[in-house]
């Protein structure tokens, strides 16, 4: 199984940013963790602060790979171009958040990714991504 996390704006920063909303941890070391935990799944990872990188990450794995587990950052409530590609791409998506985004702020709330995603899974930290990749290993 081929797999590929996408991360959005600012995930760069995980273990520095907001370490009481976002962990101590960085997402590369985390990565590392995932590829250790899960070794029967390939795993690949993209990040990128630029919304057209993101779509076009999207389109390119959008009809080779087993699944996409999408964390859009602050592009989930902004971006109808990534929320597009999600419904233009055949391979399923499950969209992430690190934080509960219902417990922030009101702009956070709406998504124009979930229309389009197999599932969402937020608000359970790093292991977010744990259970995103556990949907596909059934």
């Amino acid at each position: 199984m081929k797999l590929i996390i996408i991360n959005g704006p600012n995930l760069n920063l995980l273990g520095k940013r907001e370490p009481e909303v976002y962990g101590n941890t960085t997402f590369e070391d985390y990565f590392l963790k995932l590829q250790s935990k899960f070794k029967n799944i390939q795993l690949e990872y993209f990040q990128s602060n630029i919304e057209g990188e993101i779509i076009d990450k999207l389109q390119e794995v959008g009809f080779s790979h087993d699944g996409i587990i999408l964390n859009a950052a602050s592009y989930t409530h902004t971006s109808v171009g990534i929320g597009d590609a999600v419904k233009a791409i055949e391979t399923p998506v499950v969209e992430v958040h690190i934080s509960n985004t219902f417990t922030r702020e009101d702009f956070r709330h709406t998504s124009y990714i979930s229309s389009g995603a197999k599932g969402v899974i937020l608000g359970f930290g790093l292991q977010s991504y744990d259970l995103a990749i556990q949907s596909f290993d059934n």
